[in-house]
């Protein structure tokens, strides 16, 4: 598996969390979390992980950490 990058859209304080894959290939991710001391990011990783099936720690934030629009780099493990 190689790593693979991913476009995602954030949306915070929603009713749940969800993970909707786009018709464009883009993600809308629904978190629980408030956009406060970085929970919200937090919650994106532990969330992008669990869609993937591999640790948090192999997933980071690329460029957006501070934006609803965030690139994700999901490290591929063999």
């Amino acid at each position: 598996m190689s790593d693979i990058v991913v476009s995602v859209r954030v949306k915070t304080n929603a009713r749940s969390a969800t993970w909707e894959v786009q018709p464009d290939g883009s993600v809308l991710a629904s978190l629980l979390s408030p956009p406060v001391d970085g929970k919200a990011n937090a919650e994106l990783i532990a969330l992008c992980a669990r869609h993937y099936g591999v640790a948090k720690s192999d997933v980071e934030i690329k460029s957006g950490a501070a934006s609803k629009l965030k690139r994700l780099r999901v490290i591929g493990r063999r």
